[in-house]
């Protein structure tokens, strides 16, 4: 890339956050769901969507969920409740860039899509002072990959689109980003680190 980035903006599931599905799939177990059913319920996409875009809140996306679950309304309630209780592990390999680009003086800004239970989640995380900006798709009403999100990403670091870097999981997000005239770059694992250093202008 001709342009070395100024900024970093990284996604928090799928690359800051990782999710152990052990957790999740003890709970569809105990209350008798096929394997991964509260994952796909959450991710219908007319449910999913308003719950990104700042429409419903989290409670209210986790009602939805609970009504469509083959349980007793009780059960149901409880199995989301019990599935909600796991809150994902931070990647070290994913912390340690973020780290590594903030010491470097770059801007550093976690860019999801979530519900209003982001800010809580980051402070369990322990991720709320790694970075200098949180941007959520839930408070800025507008979700990955619009390229309104993107272009509201670029004026909250200050920085210009083609000297952003932007971290995702999801090709079409990356797709987005790139069409938004960021540099995108699909996460799959640290195997690529010493290039995103490379791209931020950091030191070995």
């Amino acid at each position: 890339m001709r342009d070395r980035a100024q900024a970093l903006l990284i996604d928090l599931d799928g690359v800051l956050r990782r999710w152990d599905p052990a957790p999740m799939i003890a709970v569809e177990l105990e209350y008798g769901l096929k394997p991964a059913s509260l994952l796909e319920t959450s991710m219908s996409w007319d449910i999913y969507q308003p719950a990104m875009s700042g429409e419903i809140t989290d409670a209210e996306w986790m009602k939805l969920v609970a009504d469509r679950l083959p349980l007793e309304a009780p059960a149901a309630t409880a199995a989301v409740a019990a599935w909600q209780e796991y809150r994902g592990e931070v990647d070290p390999d994913a912390l340690a860039l973020v780290r590594a680009a903030r010491a470097g003086g770059r801007t550093v800004a976690i860019a999801t899509n979530a519900t209003d239970r982001l800010r809580a989640d980051l402070d369990t995380l322990g991720l709320t002072s790694e970075v200098d900006l949180v941007l959520s798709s839930w408070e800025l009403k507008v979700h990955k990959p619009a390229p309104e999100f993107f272009q509201q990403a670029c004026l909250a670091v200050r920085t210009v689109p083609k000297r952003v870097l932007f971290v995702d999981d999801d090709d079409r997000v990356i797709r987005g980003a790139r069409a938004s005239g960021l540099a995108g770059y699909r996460w799959a694992g640290p195997e690529h680190v010493p290039y995103l250093r490379k791209v931020l202008d950091l030191p070995e």
